[in-house]
């Protein structure tokens, strides 16, 4: 029995329909150029993360996208010892990474053993090509 699996073709993608999803299409749009952009409130400046149409503190409909620096910490982390997709190979750490902005974003952490990585640690944003028509932000330990 052959492997169909085509990781430049089968890498997961992050769902971009309906009305939610539709608020998130600036975000990968973003992540696609090599820029971290975050959505924010334009009434209270409250971070709107995940994107959404409205924001949950003041119900304003008028955002904003706004550069992140990339930089933050580890606020906590998971390693698969078995691979959770053919794309995402064992061992792969999923990182809680709360940004200096104050926004926490979920995405993997590359460039470094499972067994090194801590809470606390500074780490910033990679952009990973995954397919022709797909780029992935990742997190790296900081220089």
């Amino acid at each position: 029995m052959t492997s169909s699996y085509d990781p430049t073709r089968d890498v997961p993608r992050p769902a971009r329909w309906e009305v939610l999803y539709r608020s998130s299409g600036p975000f990968w749009d973003g992540v696609a150029s090599g820029k971290l952009l975050l959505q924010r409130c334009a009434s209270c400046a409250r971070w709107l993360t995940p994107p959404r149409p409205m924001c949950p503190g003041c119900q304003s409909r008028e955002h904003e996208w706004v550069q992140s620096t990339g930089r933050g910490t580890v606020h906590s982390f998971a390693t698969y010892r078995h691979a959770p997709h053919p794309a995402f190979p064992a061992p792969h750490s999923v990182v809680l990474v709360e940004l200096e902005e104050g926004p926490r974003l979920v995405s993997s952490l590359v460039g470094i053993a499972p067994e090194n990585i801590a809470v606390g640690q500074a780490v910033e944003v990679v952009f990973t090509h995954a397919a022709d028509d797909f780029t992935l932000f990742q997190f790296k330990p900081a220089a």
